[in-house]
């Protein structure tokens, strides 16, 4: 995996209205665009933390993208390997993998297409057009992980 820490801090908009508000309508079951509540244990303390997220379903096989880069959930979920996705009092154990840089290409690209109107400012300047070798150019800066069923 990469060890690039590229990391954006949200805003304050972010963190006390959208992600908030995003939040609120996936725990009363309505999920917005695909968002989900992730769920991971944190890798010290133990305790469930949770924020919203995008899943991504691409050709059968879904992934969680962080926009942000190395987000406090991706280094909770690189830890521990398994988590929690909620929509509603639905909620489903998962087990996670990260993906290599090399193969994050077209979930990367997948991604801009499904929620570049949202999050296209955290691929700096890139849209779901560029192409294979921008793509690959920023692909260490964005941990991917492929959501399996727990096992």
């Amino acid at each position: 995996m990469s060890s690039t820490q590229r990391y954006l801090e949200p805003g304050w908009f972010t963190r006390n209205i959208f992600n908030r508000s995003v939040r609120g309508l996936t725990r009363a079951g309505i999920s917005v665009y695909g968002s989900r509540e992730l769920r991971v244990r944190g890798r010290k303390s133990g305790e469930w933390r949770s924020t919203p997220v995008n899943l991504l379903i691409l050709n059968g096989q879904r992934y969680l993208v962080a926009p942000r880069g190395v987000t406090q959930w991706v280094r909770n979920l690189r830890a521990v390997g398994t988590g929690e996705l909620r929509v509603g009092r639905r909620a489903e154990t998962f087990s996670a993998v990260e993906l290599p840089d090399e193969v994050k290409v077209p979930v990367l690209r997948e991604y801009l297409r499904r929620w570049g109107f949202e999050l296209g400012q955290f691929f700096e300047g890139l849209d779901k057009n560029a192409d294979d070798r921008q793509l690959a150019q920023i692909a260490p800066g964005f941990p991917v992980f492929r959501i399996d069923d727990a096992a």
